[in-house]
């Protein structure tokens, strides 16, 4: 049976977002479980975790420059940093049910026994209390997208701090609802579009209909639905990229599926795939439990979807574009100069 998304997303929402207060549900990694997958301990009192976002994958992989690239134009950093660390607060719940998704899915259900609602002068006090705070702040969950008003009070919080300029804004995104304008006023859009140090990443999660059910447990339909929701964040001028996973428990016609999927992302705009990194899926502690036999057929089937994927850009764009750092690849709609 397929997730009925439209439901679980209100839901959910209702659940991690209090209008009034300010306040959202998140996720505190005390005692959670997804504690021992951390490279260190959690900081914030529980409520945050530091991630090291590496540039370096499997070999067969493209490197991941997000959002180590976004982040060191925008803060004037290295462009060879090679590791960026980032401050992480997750949000305490998600629409969709990814059977490869490193965060416990107990920790995705706004469950009041890991999360509690923080008000977002909270979660910015608890940031700048780390004597060795990274100047990253990444925005995640679950699905953070479930509750836009997110990012736009931490954006309000740290211009009212005067820290908008030394802090980089990271947020992620599944691509499965509209809330970015059903919730948002104009004025509030205009702002965070205008927000000079933030990027956003929205992810596919699949290459068809059938692999992206397969992956989210999702009505198939709602494939076609990411490429309208990206579309429309483009066209906003928003600094966007995009994430692609190539598990599918269907290994037929992989080459013709991945180049359509290819071709699909061009009509949006001819440069997002350079703006696009496909993500390895690895079995995490979590991840392992739920494995069953179409699982292991998925995690085949994305090596020989990557070569298609690597392959189609050599053929697609030339060199230069193709060497060019990520945050430097134009889209059409993209706004220059903000600030």
């Amino acid at each position: 049976m397929h997730i009925n998304t439209e439901e679980t997303s209100k839901k959910y929402r209702n659940l991690t977002v209090d209008i009034s207060n300010k306040s959202v549900l998140l996720t505190n990694f005390l005692d959670s479980g997804q504690e021992k997958e951390l490279t260190v301990p959690p900081n914030c009192k529980g409520f945050g975790r530091i991630r090291h976002f590496r540039r370096k994958t499997s070999d067969r992989w493209p490197p991941n420059a997000l959002p180590i690239d976004p982040a060191a134009k925008a803060l004037s950093l290295s462009t060879t940093l090679e590791e960026l660390k980032a401050q992480v607060f997750q949000t305490a719940s998600c629409n969709w049910r990814c059977w490869y998704c490193y965060v416990p899915y107990k920790l995705l259900s706004a469950n009041d026994k890991y999360s509690e609602f923080l008000t977002i002068s909270e979660i910015v006090d608890l940031y700048l209390d780390n004597e060795d705070r990274p100047k990253v702040i990444d925005l995640s969950g679950g699905q953070p997208e479930l509750v836009p008003e997110f990012v736009l009070w931490v954006m309000e919080e740290l211009i009212k701090r005067d820290l908008q300029n030394e802090v980089y804004l990271w947020s992620d995104d599944n691509l499965s609802n509209d809330y970015f304008w059903r919730y948002l006023s104009e004025k509030d859009i205009e702002l965070i579009v205008n927000y000079k140090n933030y990027g956003r990443v929205g992810c596919f999660k699949g290459f068809d209909e059938d692999s992206f059910s397969f992956n989210t447990r999702a009505n198939p339909e709602l494939f076609n639905q990411q490429f309208n929701l990206m579309k429309r964040y483009i066209d906003t001028g928003l600094d966007m990229y995009a994430y692609v996973t190539l598990t599918s428990n269907n290994k037929r016609n992989i080459k013709d599926k991945v180049k359509r999927f290819i071709d699909r992302m061009q009509q949006i705009d001819e440069n997002l795939p350079l703006r696009t990194v496909p993500l390895e899926i690895q079995v995490f502690d979590p991840v392992a439990p739920r494995l069953k036999e179409e699982h292991e057929i998925g995690l085949e089937a994305q090596n020989e979807a990557i070569e298609v994927w690597k392959n189609e850009l050599i053929n697609r764009f030339p060199s230069s574009l193709l060497n060019k750092n990520i945050a430097n690849i134009p889209l059409s709609f993209l706004k220059v100069g903000k600030g």
